[in-house]
């Protein structure tokens, strides 16, 4: 007589879709800051957010020319397509200010996310 084990195949899917679901419902739960592309300039210029907090920003580009986000500070950068979006991720972050332009028009392209 032998005796048959339950696979542990099932186990293994179960914790593949309840980290997938984690993963999901973390992602969810952090804050969306809208950040707009116009006329080249950064609407809202300063962009608010809560200290030790990842935030995810869309970067809505309505020019019709492509432009980059660009942050020392923030070691980020990311071109956003003539009218089009593009989403990037900070933090978290200490308290401070942290200065980003548009690379492409930097004369008019500035703003700063202020970590509160």
């Amino acid at each position: 007589m032998s005796v048959q084990y339950p696979s542990s195949r099932p186990v293994a899917v179960c914790a593949v879709v309840l980290s997938a679901l984690l993963c999901r419902a973390a992602a969810a739960s952090e804050p969306v800051v809208e950040l707009l592309i116009r006329n080249h300039q950064f609407e809202p210029a300063t962009v608010k957010i809560p200290a030790q907090t990842k935030v995810k920003i869309v970067v809505k580009n309505l020019d019709a020319t492509p432009e980059e986000f660009e942050s020392y500070t923030l070691k980020r950068e990311k071109i956003v397509p003539a009218n089009a979006s593009a989403t990037l991720f900070i933090g978290p972050l200490a308290p401070g200010n942290y200065p980003f332009v548009g690379e492409f028009n930097e004369a008019t392209a500035k703003g700063e996310v202020v970590v509160e």
